[in-house]
């Protein structure tokens, strides 16, 4: 959705508009017979407790509802397997959480039979759903709106949008990706040092972004000390990579990449899918380290190449000031939204406003860097790095 006059101008009087989010005036939901619950899915990411804290606080104190259940192990939650016993949560059970990393509700990948979730929420008379998580989640999410809405139900499924990726469509930010931006910095710095301290040093960092490169963009403007960075948007070849960091050790002797895990799979083997049903990912930066090792290995002076991944790091952090602001508003607009009787939207934030956003359509496309945009003009021009590199 484009902001913009020229795209006011060519709209013809209807341009699209997402739904503000926020209280409303009359609720659907009567909060004394009212039971909620959470379930956090897919892998870690930094806020994860802070969002399950929020809506804790906000449907305690602003609702009165006192009837909330936190969901354990992602949609395998909402079945009746060994050790799933959900927990009850007070002010006084998350009144600290916040300060930890990960997720009291733990968390799993794959799919759960769709009739059976609904099945389940029926059973244990739950009226309300908040899902966080990502792509795959909110598909889940979507699927089981419309197994309620086929059977008539008065059960609303609300999701928070979380992923380090910032790769889901109309929001502009999700939680996690500051904490991911900021904690990028010190292993950047650190692999910059390494590099510098001995003769040709190639320092490889990579960081997350299986679609999206956001977080490698973000990282290398933040940074300023990044010679080359690699995302799954801009196609490359070694023979590029390899002539680019030739020239540059000839200039400076030292170099810093920082790729993303979905960049260059075509150059990587990979095996299968995981349990959610995404490709599993071939290690690109072990890749461009032997590569790189490789072809200068008849050198006058061989790369001496450091690789680092601090992704794992990173993905079980507590989030940092900014983003657990963020993940507050986040859940508090969320239970605006469910109480007021909405179902299959996310929360997000577009345009500097908290919007409801239909699952359907956060989940049409994956948010993507405009190689001709912007931001990666900015990258391109931090780094100094050819605009083509296959």
């Amino acid at each position: 959705m484009d902001a913009t006059a020229r795209s006011c101008r060519t709209c013809k009087g209807e341009p699209d508009i997402l739904e503000l989010a926020g209280p409303r005036r009359k609720i659907f939901f009567n909060p004394r017979k009212t039971r909620a619950a959470v379930v956090t899915c897919g892998g870690l990411c930094p806020g994860l407790n802070d969002v399950i804290r929020g809506l804790t606080m906000v449907l305690w104190y602003r609702y009165g509802v006192r009837d909330v259940l936190g969901l354990k192990y992602g949609y395998e939650g909402l079945t009746s397997a060994p050790g799933n016993k959900p927990i009850c949560l007070t002010p006084e059970v998350v009144e600290d959480i916040h300060k930890d990393g990960g997720t009291i509700l733990h968390t799993s990948r794959g799919e759960q039979p769709v009739p059976a979730m609904v099945d389940f929420l029926v059973k244990n008379r739950i009226n309300i759903l908040f899902t966080i998580g990502g792509d795959g989640t909110h598909r889940g999410s979507l699927a089981i709106a419309s197994e309620i809405r086929k059977r008539k139900l008065a059960i609303s499924v609300m999701g928070i949008p979380k992923t380090i990726d910032n790769d889901i469509s109309f929001t502009e930010r999700t939680f996690g990706f500051e904490t991911a931006v900021a904690m990028s910095r010190a292993p950047i710095t650190c692999a910059h040092m390494e590099a510098k301290g001995v003769r040709n040093g190639v320092s490889v960092v990579r960081l997350m972004g299986r679609e999206s490169g956001f977080v490698a963009a973000y990282a290398t403007l933040a940074s300023s000390d990044v010679n080359l960075v690699l995302v799954p948007e801009v196609p490359f070849t070694m023979n590029k990579v390899c002539a680019f960091l030739k020239e540059r050790l000839r200039r400076k002797s030292h170099v810093v990449i920082v790729a993303a895990e979905g960049a260059g799979q075509e150059l990587v083997p990979t095996d299968g899918v995981d349990a959610s049903g995404n490709r599993k990912l071939g290690d690109i930066g072990a890749f461009l380290k032997t590569a790189i090792t490789d072809h200068f290995s008849d050198a006058p002076h061989p790369a001496n190449v450091r690789y680092i991944d601090p992704s794992y790091t990173i993905r079980s952090a507590p989030a940092i000031a900014d983003d657990s602001v963020f993940c507050f508003q986040l859940a508090e607009n969320a239970v605006h939204a469910a109480m007021s009787g909405r179902t299959a939207m996310l929360v997000g934030l577009w345009n500097g406003h908290f919007v409801h956003i239909p699952v359907e359509k956060a989940v049409h496309v994956r948010k993507k860097i405009d190689s001709q945009g912007l931001l990666w003009q900015s990258v391109l021009d931090n780094t100094g790095q050819p605009a083509v590199l296959a």
